[in-house]
């Protein structure tokens, strides 16, 4: 996205901002509704199916999934948001439109600043080329031109830890060496936004400590950042505003302690050592 980017279908009411915080904002959802329409027959887009079964109205043919629903928050510059809810909650349907990859069907998302994604391991990367070209790619993809991106390579390659793979094709590499190089161009490219879904969970304990340590940075050097994840722990350690969503709804937000003990109480589980790396 550009240093300030709308993305809009219809408008909603602007919402009130966490009490207490005199920031500009760095991210502002007003009303945001998305509605994924799909087929009730997974035939029902064949021309075969069309032709051999009788004419039906739309609404018979495609069933609608209100994957967000009246969603607004204001997130202000430095705040490090967590955001919680169990699957099918929408949690990875916002970090889409807040992206800018995903267009709501009502509201608007206003975004301020450069934004940086980690949504899904590997996400944006080519099998076929080498993680140093994946680099490039990465960095072109986020507004740097390719000054700005040899100048963070060798940070980039060093916080990666891939040695001699990093010239070699993405495709030979594990599932963990994907994961570090994603978090590492994802984080070096100095984002103002960075948006962080499900990420941390697919690395070992290094990685989790290494990821730790360079959000903390990033939280240093005031970066707004959106945490989705899972691991109740993570969000108390981590994130200063907790969102807990649930059906595509805001059910809670407020400080993480309050916000993830009411989601757990809501699951109807306890909060023993398991329940807190994986709710």
């Amino acid at each position: 996205m550009s240093a300030s980017e709308t993305v809009t279908a219809g408008r909603g009411p602007a919402a009130p901002g966490p009490p207490g915080r005199g920031r500009p904002w760095a991210v502002q959802v007003r009303d945001v509704h998305i509605t994924y329409r799909v087929p009730r027959d997974p035939r029902a887009n064949t021309l075969r199916y069309r032709l051999t079964r009788p004419a039906r109205r739309r609404s018979e043919l495609v069933r609608e999934i209100k994957a967000l629903r009246g969603i607004s928050m204001d997130v202000a510059h430095g705040t490090v948001l967590g955001v919680v809810g169990a699957n099918g909650a929408g949690k990875s349907t916002l970090m889409r439109a807040v992206a800018g990859i995903l267009p709501p069907s009502g509201g608007e998302i206003e975004v301020h600043g450069r934004i940086s994604t980690l949504l899904a391991l590997g996400v944006g990367f080519n099998g076929n080329l080498s993680g140093r070209e994946n680099v490039v790619l990465g960095g072109l993809a986020a507004g740097l031109n390719r000054r700005q991106i040899a100048e963070r390579y060798e940070q980039i390659a060093a916080w990666a830890d891939l040695g001699d793979f990093i010239d070699m094709p993405m495709k030979t590499y594990s599932s963990g060496m994907y994961g570090r190089l994603a978090f590492a161009v994802s984080t070096h490219m100095e984002p103002d936004v960075l948006l962080i879904d499900e990420a941390l969970s697919a690395g070992d304990a290094k990685f989790k400590r290494k990821s730790y340590d360079k959000i903390r940075e990033l939280v240093d050097q005031a970066r707004t950042i959106f945490l989705v994840s899972h691991a109740v722990g993570t969000i108390r350690d981590l994130c200063d505003d907790c969102v807990w969503l649930h059906r595509g709804r805001l059910m809670m937000r407020g400080d993480p302690q309050q916000v993830t003990a009411a989601y757990i109480r809501f699951q109807e589980v306890g909060e023993d050592a398991v329940v807190l790396e994986d709710v």
